[in-house]
């Protein structure tokens, strides 16, 4: 069995259903998703993008595909979140972990 790399980050943002939306949205075009009011699911080649709305805050959740380059992934899923953003600027404290 493969290990994988599992990265986390949380956010403060008052519209974390409307981040998932748009990012799914944008993705949908190229990647198999699946969405609604609460999480997002997006498959991307470096691997599996979850995420979660809270009171004021999204959980992303990325699982590498094997051999991933996991600085790479939190920085497209990063980079993407903040041009969803309408004044908000982000911050990104990506927690890893082998699953």
């Amino acid at each position: 069995m493969t290990e994988r790399t599992v990265s986390t980050a949380i956010i403060t943002t008052v519209e974390p259903a409307r981040i998932i939306l748009r990012l799914c949205k944008h993705w949908g075009h190229k990647f198999p998703v699946s969405y609604d009011d609460r999480q997002g699911r997006i498959e991307l080649p470096l691997g599996l993008c979850l995420l979660a709305a809270g009171e004021g805050q999204l959980t992303a959740r990325l699982e590498g595909a094997p051999g991933a380059d996991m600085a790479r992934f939190e920085e497209v899923v990063a980079d993407h979140a903040q041009r969803m953003a309408r004044d908000e600027t982000y911050s990104w404290d990506w927690r890893r972990e082998s699953a």
